[in-house]
């Protein structure tokens, strides 16, 4: 809504009655506003926030579990706190899908609002891969921390937040940006196998992660308001309360310049930046619009895991479903199905993920009743620079499968891995030991 001040001859009381009359005036309007939106409209409007929204609904799953509610069984350590996990995934982690059993894990919750965060990583010996995948809300990949970005030497990084307007201190690296005030630092550190477990934890101790003002040696910024996150519920964002959620997240961020006009349309069912929303306010037929666009939304995130990449030879090689905004921006069908069909992904540069769920006929994979052989030539080995690795889930769970020898992966750093006298390998996958 545009309003035009037109200025006009008149005493100084006249122009304080005409600013009080735009007062009482607007709030009537937008209520007005809000009335007309049809029910077709409303649905298609909550269809397409729910698309928009669900990255941002998965990731606050983790961001609640992992730093907010301290009873969660999967609770790590409070916001901007730094922890190493030194034990490699089993089928008992379950909070993420399609977990690596290749690499250790270190995470921390970052809460920008009130000074930037400084990381710091070791100089890397022996050659070892690891990275540190910064992630924000939206779940783009705003940066990258590691090997491949920027080599094996000793560094400091500032991560800063939408709010701050500092320059480059000294002793930083580099200053890396990001539009939301609440993000997640994803570190994979190389485990070569169980006698390089020491090795791999040593790196892992030289990662640190401190305020701007901790690293610099001064005062600490005037703390913030402090956020009240909603309890996380898994029946909530999949129901018309999504917008409470989504109304909570927007209020942490910065909207983007091409998001603008999106919003203000989203604005017509109740999702604002920060906004109360009253579900016991919705008239039945709102409601009942509300709830059909979400069920639309979400057959259609599901239909779109299938289009993540190329189908090849009974694999579907994932690639352009990973990046940073500018990579991402407005493809947010891709983006939601992207998130469902493994959340937290890499960047095609830094990691491809080819997978499959059915055998060469094209009949669905079934370890229960069947056995599988995957052959590589001894030319056609995965090209790596890292390390490759092939890992099996169970469906539709998306997470590792319990088995008696407890191995969940085989790939290029597997130990005593036997190849064949031509330099071929055959990887074994069934359910029965092949001996």
């Amino acid at each position: 809504m545009v309003i035009y001040l037109i200025r006009e001859k008149g005493i100084a009381k006249n122009l304080q009655m005409r600013i009080l009359s735009l007062l009482i005036l607007l709030p009537i309007l937008g209520y007005e506003d809000q009335k007309q939106v049809t029910t077709e409209e409303t649905k298609a409007i909550a269809e397409e926030a729910y698309i928009y929204a669900y990255p941002m609904l998965d990731n606050y799953k983790t961001l609640y579990g992992y730093a907010i509610w301290e009873e969660s069984p999967v609770f790590v350590a409070p916001l901007n706190i730094l922890f190493n996990s030194t034990e490699l995934r089993t089928p008992q982690d379950t909070e993420v899908v399609r977990p690596n059993n290749d690499t250790y894990y270190s995470s921390a919750i970052m809460d920008l609002r009130r000074e930037p965060l400084v990381l710091s990583v070791p100089s890397i010996t022996d050659e070892r891969y690891y990275s540190f995948q910064l992630i924000d809300l939206f779940t783009h990949n705003f940066d990258y921390i590691g090997t491949r970005k920027t080599g094996f030497e000793a560094g400091n990084y500032l991560i800063a937040g939408p709010n701050w307007e500092g320059e480059k201190p000294d002793g930083i690296n580099k200053v890396v940006r990001t539009e939301t005030n609440l993000g997640l630092a994803l570190a994979r550190t190389q485990v070569y196998g169980l006698s390089d477990e020491d090795n791999a934890q040593e790196v892992m101790s030289g990662y640190d992660l401190q305020p701007l003002s901790s690293f610099l040696g001064t005062e600490a910024p005037p703390e913030p308001a402090a956020l009240s996150f909603p309890p996380y519920s898994p029946e909530k964002v999949k129901s018309v309360e999504f917008i409470s959620y989504l109304n909570f997240l927007l209020g942490t961020v910065k909207p983007h310049p091409s998001e603008i006009a999106l919003l203000e349309r989203f604005a017509k069912i109740g999702i604002g930046p920060g906004e109360p929303f009253d579900v016991e306010s919705l008239s039945l037929e709102t409601k009942g619009a509300i709830e059909a666009g979400i069920a639309e939304a979400q057959e259609k995130i599901v239909a779109e895991m299938a289009n993540l990449g190329e189908q090849k030879n009974g694999w579907m090689l994932v690639s352009g479903s990973f990046g940073n905004r500018e990579f991402m921006q407005g493809k947010y069908l891709r983006r939601a199905a992207a998130a469902m069909f493994g959340i937290y992904g890499n960047d095609l540069e830094e990691a491809f993920y080819p997978e499959a769920t059915v055998d060469a006929d094209g009949d669905e994979l079934d370890g229960s009743k069947y056995k599988y052989l995957l052959h590589f030539d001894a030319d056609r080995l995965p090209p790596v620079k890292a390390f490759w690795s092939l890992t099996m889930y169970k469906l539709p769970e998306q997470l590792l499968i319990d088995n008696e020898i407890d191995r969940y992966k085989i790939g290029g750093a597997t130990e005593d891995l036997k190849y064949n006298n031509d330099g071929s390998l055959d990887i074994y996958i069934q359910k029965d030991d092949p001996g």
